[in-house]
């Protein structure tokens, strides 16, 4: 295996565990774990399609506001459906890509209902002193059980 092969994997895992801290980090509710995976000023991106998105900086950022949406359910997990990863964007190693598709698991703790939520991040990474970050997130809904609502794919500024 070549080098340069061997680095691409060696990233593509990074991140790739990167992205499975985070959902593991919202699914056990850990959000003083968030800070280890954003870098201070990352910035994310909330659409949730049927409300104005909601800019966040930092994982304390992050962590207060997902803490504060999922209080009402018993049951929370965060399920990664899917994800890509696009190394050295713009030939510069330490830039990443990436997409994933999420799904929510919940149940809420008022009436025991349960309902799913699909949603898409998109992602720029950053290597610093070593290691991948989120440098910025944008997150948007893409479907939600209960109402059986779907959303086309975003066309705001920022959400490509």
């Amino acid at each position: 295996m070549s080098d340069a092969l061997a680095q691409e994997t060696i990233d593509y895992v990074a991140i790739r565990r990167l992205q499975s801290a985070y959902a593991d980090s919202v699914t056990r509710r850990a959000w003083s774990e968030l800070d280890d995976l954003f870098l201070p000023d990352a910035t994310v991106t909330v659409d949730t399609v049927t409300s104005e998105p909601i800019l966040l900086t930092g994982g304390g950022a992050v962590g207060d506001f997902i803490a504060a949406a999922v209080e009402r359910f018993e049951f929370f997990e965060m399920v990664i459906l899917n994800a890509v990863v696009d190394l050295a964007v713009d030939g510069d190693a330490d830039l990443a890509h990436g997409r994933q598709f999420t799904c929510e698991l919940r149940q809420d703790k008022s009436n025991g209902r349960w309902t799913n939520a699909y949603g898409m991040y998109q992602d720029d990474y950053a290597r610093r002193a070593g290691r991948w970050w989120f440098a910025r997130r944008r997150y948007q809904s893409i479907a939600r059980t209960g109402r059986a609502e779907v959303f086309p794919f975003s066309t705001r500024p920022g959400f490509d």
